[in-house]
């Protein structure tokens, strides 16, 4: 089975704040115990005797809030894009495809930002898993996994409307049940898709860089065409 794991950065209502980020890693089932390996030795850094309870989460890491301003902040920095270096480019292409919708909050005026994104990443991992049907007779189906968020019962409604109704883009075909919401402390790889996402957020909305550079070239893509980064 394929595996999603989203998570959004940036805040729907928040005015201050130009670009709503939902994005996320696209992991085969065989390479998840491999990541997560390698995000506990870049906890264990900051907590040697207990990696657990290190939960590797962007924004906390770069502001050093909820008790990370005890570790300094270059060493922050560089376990942020050791994680998103390990964890994803290290991995790439065999194992990992990055997913991400940027949307631009002012050309959605009266729309519903959450349901625009997941519209867009749901078909396009939906297509992901058809070319590898199509390309490589690949049956296994797909899985989207979600940091607990009070979307979770708005996401669900969408995705089961998706498969039985469609979405503007058609009706999707190869997810095996509705998405499922884990508790971020739990999951590693969902982790992961908060430091891209947020990674994502950083670049469009404030222009920096640090993180994005180490796995933009990692969004899905076929022949030279970018499917997995949409960006409105």
């Amino acid at each position: 089975m394929h595996l999603l794991y989203l998570d959004e950065s940036g805040s729907v209502s928040d005015p201050t704040q130009k670009h709503f980020v939902l994005a996320g890693l696209a992991v085969f089932e065989r390479s998840t115990h491999w990541i997560e390996t390698e995000l506990n030795r870049i906890a264990e850094r900051f907590a040697p005797d207990d990696p657990y309870s290190i939960e590797l989460h962007g924004s906390p890491m770069r502001s050093g809030s909820q008790g990370w301003s005890r570790h300094p902040r270059a060493d922050r920095t560089q376990a942020m894009i050791d994680a998103l270096s390990i964890g994803i480019a290290k991995n790439h292409p065999g194992s990992v495809r990055l997913f991400g919708a940027v949307l631009d909050k002012q050309k959605f005026s009266g729309q519903d930002i959450a349901q625009v994104a997941f519209e867009q990443l749901s078909s396009r991992f939906d297509q992901f898993l058809g070319r590898l049907y199509r390309e490589k007779g690949d049956k296994q189906r797909g899985l989207i996994l979600f940091d607990k968020s009070a979307t979770e019962r708005r996401i669900q409604t969408l995705a089961r409307d998706f498969k039985h109704t469609g979405h503007s883009f058609g009706v999707t075909r190869n997810y095996a049940e509705v998405p499922v919401f884990l508790d971020s402390q739990a999951s590693r790889l969902i982790q992961l898709a908060d430091l891209v996402a947020y990674g994502t957020f950083r670049h469009f909305e404030h222009q920096d860089s640090t993180y994005f550079d180490s796995f933009k070239h990692c969004f899905d893509s076929e022949g030279g065409v970018v499917h997995g980064l949409y960006q409105r």
